[in-house]
């Protein structure tokens, strides 16, 4: 709205300038042709001779000092010279010209504007034309007068319009408002949130769009939804069978011999059992998703991942991986789930281990920073590239050029188990590195200001 009043300010100005222009010459002109009155009353026909006898009275009303009276003359009907100024210009008579019907026109004289009135009177005598009437004077009042008329006019606007700008500027701002606060809020959403959109905290007239989005949140919704409770459905089903081929698969390398029949067998196992690592995964996810699912309750979060560490400490010895643990020397309590927190202790581990070549590190650190409390799960491993830091939370993504079994879920589940209780979830670089290596570091950090929310629903 500001550019259009911008722009048609100065149109504004201009139109006004026109407009006090053609104001001021109403009255000059008018004086102007009172003066031809004037004057055409002292033309006399004597004779049938034309002549001009100007009386005192008509001399003071056509007062003749230079820039401030009207000059005046009058030509007879061959060209005479029946009185006044000679420098006067002359209009031409044309067919067009009408008999006692005055004109005007701009013209120069003595190197400054002035204005004309001229008109042809006819005094009915044979064989003879037209008496010309002539009165002029200087534009210059007229110029004063627009000016005048321009000042009164857009002086008020240097102070109406700023004073515009500020009511235009204070209006909008109060009418968007509104939309602003549901654009941030929008913007505030997790990408998983398909609540509707509240339509009272909305303006009325985008009320229809509130609406038609909140018809398509809801069909958005529908969808996930169907598509979540197949996949959990799927997974679900699919635990028995593996379960059964597992145990199938174990009781025949019990009986069968030596050789190929063993090797094969025990690429079932392990395919089995990765299968079986997935299928649970999956579920997990499908708990994770489910607000209805996430029970919280105050637990220490220093026995909890102490617990889960020492579950690790078997394999991160077969792997020749030095596994620690750095925690606070009393509770830290968090507001959570105990069952989903364990997993994601479980996963960041695990892929700390996979990534983690030998001889390497891992430690698994909770404390206290700021009031806010941190879970982190340092490794010693390649690390991750910047660039790949915000994929490898995508599931089933997984970073190219690796060689490590997995199922690219791992990080997923975390983040939505952060997401869950309200925690961030970042990587960084190792803050402590072995050789060359720049490590990875992946940290949870439960803010203050939030432990104590309920689930987001």
């Amino acid at each position: 709205m500001l550019a259009p009043l911008f722009l048609l300010w100065p149109m504004s100005v201009a139109i006004t300038y026109v407009v006090a222009q053609n104001l001021a010459n109403v009255p000059y002109d008018s004086g102007l042709e009172n003066a031809l009155q004037v004057l055409g009353q002292q033309v006399v026909v004597d004779n049938g001779m034309i002549s001009l006898r100007m009386s005192a009275p008509a001399r003071m009303a056509l007062r003749t000092r230079e820039n401030d009276g009207v000059y005046w003359k009058a030509i007879g009907p061959q060209g005479e010279n029946l009185g006044g100024d000679s420098d006067l210009p002359t209009p031409e008579y044309t067919p067009a010209n009408t008999i006692n019907t005055v004109y005007f026109k701009n013209e120069t004289m003595r190197d400054f504007e002035i204005r004309i009135a001229y008109m042809w009177m006819d005094f009915a005598i044979r064989d003879s034309g037209p008496v010309l009437l002539v009165a002029a004077e200087s534009t210059e009042k007229r110029t004063q007068l627009a000016n005048d008329i321009i000042k009164g006019v857009i002086m008020p606007q240097f102070f109406v319009l700023p004073i515009a700008v500020i009511l235009i500027w204070f209006g909008m701002s109060r009418g968007v408002a509104p939309i602003n606060a549901l654009q941030s809020r929008l913007r505030a959403r997790r990408p998983d949130d398909l609540s509707p959109i509240d339509e009272k905290a909305a303006p009325v007239e985008i009320g229809p769009l509130i609406t038609a989005m909140n018809d398509l949140l809801h069909r958005l919704s529908s969808n996930v939804l169907a598509q979540k409770r197949f996949v959990a459905d799927a997974a679900h089903q699919l635990k028995t069978p593996l379960a059964g081929l597992r145990t199938q698969a174990e009781l025949a390398m019990r009986a069968a011999p030596t050789g190929d029949t063993q090797e094969s067998l025990r690429q079932i196992m392990t395919g089995t059992i990765r299968a079986t690592r997935l299928v649970n995964q999956l579920l997990l996810m499908a708990n994770a998703e489910n607000p209805a699912s996430v029970g919280m309750t105050n637990l220490d979060l220093v026995a909890l991942a102490r617990e889960r560490t020492l579950a690790w400490v078997d394999q991160a010895i077969n792997t020749n991986i030095d596994l620690g643990f750095e925690g606070e020397d009393e509770p830290v309590i968090v507001r959570g789930q105990s069952l989903l927190l364990a997993e994601a202790i479980n996963n960041l581990i695990d892929n700390a281990l996979r990534y983690t070549p030998s001889p390497g590190q891992v430690t698994v650190i909770v404390k206290r920073e700021n009031d806010d409390v941190l879970l982190a799960v340092e490794d010693s491993g390649p690390g991750i590239a910047p660039e790949e830091r915000e994929r490898v939370f995508d599931r089933f993504y997984r970073v190219l050029g690796t060689s490590v079994d997995g199922s690219g879920l791992g990080l997923a589940i975390v983040q939505e188990i952060a997401h869950r209780h309200h925690a961030t979830i970042q990587i960084l670089d190792a803050q402590t590195k072995v050789g060359s290596s720049r490590g990875t570091r992946i940290e949870l950090r439960f803010l203050k200001s939030r432990r104590s929310e309920k689930p987001q629903i």
